[in-house]
């Protein structure tokens, strides 16, 4: 009897999936939960009880998830003093995900602001130091309109604004 062969990419995954480390991934989990709406798919705890992997979903991705362990070189972005990566979500209202994050315990690190790419866009950090940009796509432009809406932007002297 053959077994079907094994596909290299496993049904329902993308090729690129975010993994978080957190300290405190089952509270991370739950936070996720409550300011994305993010649903568990899976959990496996280590023998001391810190997850050793977790997956959740959340609209059409997913993200997997591991406790830190600093003894292993794992470290999650508030041990480390911060993160180079943002995670950008895509969701039909900014503004609405934005307000129920921050309510959930995110940190407002960018205000949501319509931008000259077409996106409503802002950037919240969790309670576990890792970094979010919410957006909805809003308009469609030429890449030419961008560029001059980039020109204005810097030319106005903006600042803090994330550069996508």
């Amino acid at each position: 009897m053959s077994n079907p062969a094994v596909k290299p990419i496993p049904e329902n995954m993308h090729s690129i999936t975010p993994h978080l480390v957190c300290a405190g991934a089952s509270d991370a989990i739950a936070f996720y939960a409550k300011a994305f709406g993010a649903v568990e798919l899976a959990r496996l705890p280590g023998p001391d009880g810190r997850l050793m992997h977790a997956m959740v979903g959340i609209g059409d991705s997913k993200i997997m998830l591991a406790d830190a362990y600093p003894e292993f070189g794992s470290r999650g972005p508030k041990a480390l003093g911060g993160t180079p990566v943002t995670i950008h979500l895509y969701v039909e209202d900014a503004d609405q995900t934005f307000a129920q994050a921050v309510a959930a315990g995110a940190t407002s690190k960018m205000p949501l602001e319509d931008m000259f790419w077409g996106d409503r866009y802002g950037i919240v950090v969790d309670p576990f130091g890792h970094e979010w940009s919410i957006a909805t796509h809003k308009r469609d432009l030429t890449p030419e309109e961008i560029s001059k809406g980039a020109e204005a932007m810097f030319a106005a002297g903006a600042k803090g604004c994330a550069a996508s």
